[in-house]
């Protein structure tokens, strides 16, 4: 049974100067296969109030900028800051513009003053914060009263079709571990701020071959980073193995990758 009440422990989640280090070297190719990131995204801004005019808004791991620009497009009026603790993805984003204030930083300590910001947008980023509890309490402080705090994030569930097939293959860790969705339910009824909606949907891509999605989920800067994965080359023999066993999930369209996407919006009480 899961204790709702501590996060994932030590060890279950990436080191994050790993993750920096793998973003970084992606931030080149990770617009050109950022497919799900653009629908998450888009999704997470569909869900903002309508009536939403913040003096500052946060890009909280803004990756390669892109919306921090669709940010700027809708809130012309606002000041934005785009923050990211991966400085590769920070100089590819800041000569396209969007925000005034390019910042490397981290969700888990942000480097803004208090009340600064009326709005925290975070798309697939949070997912890779081990303290996720530190994430909320540091919205909440940044936040303006009234403030809204909007993220997208991954849990239990993810890339399951992938995870199943290793787990075939050899047995090893290859995928990425992400929480359940019960925690974010807790730590967001704890954090402080008020839950306006937060709920989990299936997002399915489908690739023709194993090689497409790999290679996808390595141009993301996505790719294997949990402590315990098997080091080395994988043998030719692992690889055939895995093909055949995701092979059993073929379906008309492709081989399909579920994702399973946490929206939430949460708002910082007057």
């Amino acid at each position: 049974m899961t204790d709702l009440s501590h996060p994932p422990v030590p060890g279950a989640l990436p080191d994050k100067r790993q993750v920096a280090a793998s973003f970084s070297r992606a931030a080149a190719s990770y617009d050109s296969v950022a497919e799900l990131q653009r629908a998450v995204g888009h999704e997470l801004l569909s869900r903002l109030p309508a009536t939403l005019a913040p003096p500052r808004w946060l890009d909280m791991g803004c990756g390669t900028g892109y919306f921090s620009r669709v940010l700027t497009e809708r809130l012309p009026a606002s000041q934005g800051v785009a923050l990211d603790i991966a400085e590769g993805m920070l100089k590819h984003a800041r000569p396209l513009g969007g925000a005034e204030h390019f910042i490397a930083g981290d969700a888990e300590r942000l480097p803004l003053q208090a009340n600064s910001c009326g709005l925290i947008f975070s798309s697939l980023a949070v997912q890779w914060c081990a303290h996720f509890e530190a994430v909320l309490s540091e919205a909440r402080r940044v936040l303006q009263p009234g403030g809204v705090l909007a993220f997208a994030s991954l849990c239990v569930g993810t890339l399951d079709e992938l995870r199943e097939s290793w787990r075939a293959a050899d047995g090893m860790v290859h995928v990425n571990r992400f929480r359940p969705f019960e925690v974010y339910q807790q730590l967001c009824a704890n954090s402080g701020l008020r839950v306006v909606s937060l709920e989990r949907q299936p997002h399915r891509l489908y690739y023709p071959d194993v090689r497409s999605l790999t290679h996808e989920l390595k141009a993301l800067g996505a790719h294997n980073l949990n402590p315990g994965r098997p080091g080395g080359l994988t043998g030719r023999a692992r690889i055939v193995a895995l093909i055949d066993a995701y092979e059993q999930f073929r379906q008309a369209q492709g081989l399909p990758a579920t994702y399973q996407v946490v929206y939430a919006v949460l708002e910082k009480p007057l």
